[in-house]
């Protein structure tokens, strides 16, 4: 299902900021660029799923890669005062 409002974190220490975050749109497609070649972290998350990463992805020079999340329900609390 497209899940609009997702956290995506590039992390990888080519980047001098060593980390890039941006938010899924309403289509539930994200875009990271301008990343430098190198090996990369990529973590999902959204509020009420569980976190999603994936490590050791190989981004070379002039490439456009195409990473998907399974996220899945996370634990659900309530709080009654």
């Amino acid at each position: 299902a497209v899940m609009p409002g997702v956290s995506v974190e590039a992390a990888s220490e080519a980047l001098i900021e060593k980390s890039r975050t941006v938010i899924s749109g309403g289509d539930g497609q994200y875009r990271i660029v301008d990343l430098r070649p190198g090996t990369y972290s990529i973590t999902f998350s959204l509020e009420g799923f569980q976190t999603f990463r994936r490590d050791g992805l190989e981004l070379p020079s002039q490439f456009t890669m195409t990473i998907n999340a399974d996220m899945r329900v996370g634990a659900l609390a309530e709080t009654l005062t």
